[in-house]
């Protein structure tokens, strides 16, 4: 976080995930199986599915989608909220670096990947692309600073939802810090446009329980209204709402087959990038044993 340029802080944090993994066993968010065909002469040999030739005594090449016209859209909340910080850096610093990093990563795969912001409005929106110049883009879209209020999360999901027709990834970086209600509108709305959707809800540790200890008057940071405070009863009430709150989302997302993650702002953003590309991965495989049954039962007809 200390590196002050963006892309050079998300080219660090990419680079060093990768040597991480060593030789990685991962195909990442571009490749992802599709289906198997039968064998015809002429095939690479290596594409065979000696498993499946041992069950069937046919075979059968699998048969991968190299999607790199994937889209990606990454959905950054600039509100003011995201201004809070109880370290050195604040939540829109790191989510800003969430996105750069994995625009990067998505781009070194040669996946188009978009952008939009927002806070009470939407604030910018650039289309899911590749191509040179697009990503340095993007990061000087990223790199600006905080200038709305308060947080709509309806208005910047239901435009995406209306301007992208093709299916893909959408990446929501927020932290969600708006009424549940409106979550969950917003997020079943991609997910019926059969888009596939991440949150990463970006906390910072400081807010996740009741820290005041003196009685006082506290201000808003989206509205600027001003609250007296007895942390006595404030305390309890707040960390009640706040799990009640977390509860209801991973609710909603575990109902909608979406994938959240809670980040916080004092971890590794090596491991936030790893989490998904994890999830990424485990999805494709399911996706091959699925098809792989359906081949099994097509062949025991």
């Amino acid at each position: 976080m200390r590196i002050k340029d963006l892309q050079l802080r998300a080219r660090a944090i990419v680079e060093g995930f990768q040597n991480g993994l060593h030789r990685s066993p991962y195909h990442g968010f571009s490749v992802e199986f599709n289906e198997y065909r039968p064998y015809t002469h002429g095939d690479d040999p290596r594409s065979l599915d000696w498993k499946l030739y041992a069950r069937s005594d046919r075979y059968f090449v699998k048969k991968f989608e190299d999607e790199t016209n994937r889209r990606c859209h990454l959905v950054v909340d600039q509100s003011r909220s995201m201004g809070y910080t109880s370290i050195d850096y604040d939540k829109a610093d790191y989510a800003r670096t969430i996105a750069a990093t994995l625009a990067y990563f998505l781009s070194s795969q040669r996946d188009g990947v978009g952008l939009v912001t927002f806070d009470e409005k939407i604030d910018q929106v650039i289309s899911a692309r590749h191509r040179p110049g697009h990503l340095r883009q993007l990061m000087v879209a990223l790199s600006r600073p905080l200038s709305g209020a308060s947080t709509n999360l309806n208005s910047p999901l239901e435009q995406l939802a209306k301007i992208v027709s093709q299916r893909g990834l959408v990446i929501v970086i927020s932290d969600l810090l708006v009424p549940i209600e409106t979550i969950g509108s917003s997020l079943s709305l991609l997910r019926s446009r059969g888009h596939e959707v991440i949150v990463l809800r970006t906390l910072d540790r400081g807010e996740m329980s009741f820290s005041a200890t003196q009685p006082g008057m506290i201000v808003d940071i989206e509205t600027g209204r001003e609250l007296y405070i007895d942390p006595a009863i404030a305390s309890r009430l707040y960390d009640i709402g706040f799990k009640a709150h977390s509860q209801q989302i991973k609710s909603i997302c575990d109902s909608l087959g979406i994938d959240l993650f809670e980040i916080i702002t004092d971890q590794s953003l090596e491991k936030c990038l790893y989490d998904i590309v994890t999830v990424q991965h485990r999805r494709g495989r399911q996706v091959a044993r699925r098809g792989s049954a359906a081949v099994s039962l097509g062949t025991a007809r």
